[in-house]
């Protein structure tokens, strides 16, 4: 059976990515100052206007104008006569402190609150009963054989085509080429497994001096000839670079940008469904970004112990509350027990309360801004790509 399966990308210099960015470089900003900082902060952007808010509780001091000027200047956008600079950028901060209602939650448990009710010194039987969820929520978690990087196809080369874009750019390889882009690839599978590359979308903004036929023909051989393996293309392939012809206007001045809305981007590029919560700008308090890298790094270690060769998981949270309320597992056929055999395993082996998913995943460190783009997951360097808990995995077998 065949079928086509299409999953996009976008690289740094697109205007949510932007936004994205700048909300992970504050979040890391205060972590560094204070590792307890509870951080909710988002931000949009249009022509030569960015505005920054949210609710931050936090010792540190921060900067957080400077801070976004020094990312607008990273990622390329310099030149005031695009419409959006770092140095002529106007930002608007509007930041206040987290509600006293949700902090109730997140500080003291449901379960905290039992196990203290009527005492006036309590101490807890287990440390990690202490912090509630910050939030309700559905979670969703993923991994397969597909890639080295136990990620799908199609995201996997989508994220390392923009990459690649970026790469050209900043090191002046095709120096006409300015910061916003996207791509996009699809896979044919044969029989759940990719066979080909159907189809390639590649976009990049430009200046106004490069022709269409030679920003066509240099992506062609600089980014996509260079990125996509040889084995997965063939004659009937179809690539689509630039199609509308020409991209000058781009950035938060073609478009303008929010924080969380490239969620799919984000994650497994529609493979996996998504529960609706973004990451950026968000402490790891908040079980919309923890508890997704948890059940990634879960999915992850299930498929690299050989429990099965697709797995994918969801927790759902309610707010202050800090076991999970359900643990869903569905691993398409392939797992060597059941999905329900499965999600007992995994919640006896993996502590999914939030203060434990934080201490495992050292999630206070300042590890964030360099999550908000090219994909949270498939990605070195994480304590939620580590396949570690693989081997204990394997007596289940």
């Amino acid at each position: 059976m065949k079928n086509l399966f299409t999953s996009e990308s976008v690289t740094c210099g697109h205007p949510d990515k932007v936004c994205d960015q700048v909300s992970d470089a504050i979040l890391d900003a205060y972590l560094s100052g204070d590792p307890n900082s509870r951080v909710a902060c988002e931000v949009c952007a249009t022509t030569n206007f960015m505005v920054i808010m949210g609710e931050i509780t936090s010792n540190a001091k921060v900067d957080v104008k400077e801070i976004a000027r020094n990312v607008i200047k990273d990622i390329g956008y310099t030149d005031k006569a695009i419409g959006f600079s770092a140095d002529s950028v106007e930002i608007l901060v509007k930041l206040n402190g987290q509600s006293a209602d949700i902090a109730l939650g997140v500080d003291n448990s449901i379960e905290a609150k039992s196990q203290c009710e009527g005492k006036d010194v309590c101490v807890l039987q287990d440390a990690f009963d202490k912090i509630g969820a910050g939030d309700q929520g559905i979670m969703f978690g993923y991994a397969c054989k597909e890639t080295e990087e136990l990620m799908p196809l199609p995201i996997i080369l989508s994220h390392k085509l923009c990459a690649k874009l970026e790469e050209v750019r900043k090191q002046g390889v095709l120096d006409y080429l300015r910061p916003d882009g996207k791509g996009q690839v699809t896979v044919e599978y044969l029989n759940g497994k990719p066979s080909r590359i159907e189809a390639v979308v590649l976009s990049s903004q430009h200046n106004e001096k490069v022709s269409t036929e030679q920003l066509r023909k240099d992506l062609k051989e600089q980014v996509i000839d260079k990125v996509l393996p040889a084995e997965y293309l063939d004659e009937n392939t179809k690539y689509f670079i630039n199609p509308t012809g020409r991209f000058e206007i781009g950035g938060p001045t073609g478009d303008s940008g929010l924080t969380g809305r490239k969620i799919i981007v984000d994650t497994y590029g529609g493979k996996c469904p998504h529960g609706g919560g973004a990451f950026s700008g968000k402490d790891p308090t908040k079980v919309d970004r923890s508890a997704t890298y948890m059940a990634r790094y879960v999915c992850k270690n299930v498929v690299a112990s050989g429990l099965a060769s697709e797995c994918q998981v969801q927790f759902a949270y309610a707010i202050g509350v800090a076991k999970p309320v359900s643990v869903l597992v569905n691993t398409f056929g392939t797992g060597k027990l059941s999905d329900e055999k499965l999600a007992d395993i995994i919640v006896k082996e993996f502590d999914l309360r939030p203060a434990a998913i934080i201490e495992k995943l050292e999630l206070r460190k300042p590890v964030y801004y360099k999550t908000a783009s090219y994909g949270h997951f498939g990605k070195e360097g994480f304590a939620w790509e580590k396949t570690d808990k693989a081997q204990d995995l394997k007596k289940y077998l």
